[in-house]
């Protein structure tokens, strides 16, 4: 059982930048991959970044250039560095972890205003 402790979501405006965090029960140098993945009101949940044991990272599309992933495995977390935030990048943000199994946290809020 891993579990996922997300932080760091709030209200920004347009331009604006956060970090989240995502907290590990279990060391994640052992876990296969971290991702963030973020949900609107009313739309599915969609993959925003993900970073691998070895330390390989993808980004979505609409994220790529403004938003970065990484790991500190001392810490058991995942980051993810959000910059020139745009509205449309409203949503809960949830990270997932990979290893036999997914795991799932609760998500926190981020809200983006114009």
């Amino acid at each position: 059982q891993v579990q996922l402790v997300e932080a760091g979501g709030g209200l920004v405006q347009a331009g604006g930048s956060l970090r989240l965090s995502c907290a590990a029960s279990t060391s994640i140098f052992s876990i296969n991959s971290m991702s963030w993945y973020r949900q609107a009101p009313g739309k599915q949940r969609d993959f925003v970044a993900v970073i691998t044991s070895r330390g390989s990272t993808n980004y979505a599309d609409s994220v790529k250039g403004r938003f970065t992933i990484s790991r500190d495995d001392a810490k058991n977390t995942v980051y993810l560095q959000m910059n020139s935030l745009k509205p449309e990048d409203t949503g809960v943000y949830l990270c997932k972890a990979e290893t036999r199994s997914v795991y799932w946290g609760q998500g926190t809020q981020v809200t983006v205003s114009s």
